[in-house]
């Protein structure tokens, strides 16, 4: 149990980094979901379903979605090619 919990803080450090890294806000924003979808899994881990729950629907899906209705807003939404 303890290698997936320290798959899961690599994975989310690293998702993390490139958040702060990317330069398209769509790789960015899809980045920024797989830290909170990490920190999900790692309350899990920890026997904190409660706080799983809620890291899962306001961390991933609400703020997610904010954040690209956001971007749709500001014009950001396309992707560069």
């Amino acid at each position: 149990m303890e290698w997936l919990a320290l798959v899961i803080v690599i994975v989310t450090l690293t998702s993390a980094v490139a958040v702060l890294l990317l330069k398209d806000f769509l790789a960015a924003l899809a980045a920024f979901s797989v830290v909170s979808l990490g920190m999900s899994v790692l309350f899990v881990i920890v026997r904190a379903p409660d706080v799983a729950m809620t890291e899962a629907a306001i961390g991933a899906g609400l703020s997610s979605l904010l954040f690209a209705l956001a971007l749709r807003r500001l014009g950001l939404w396309r992707s560069k090619d």
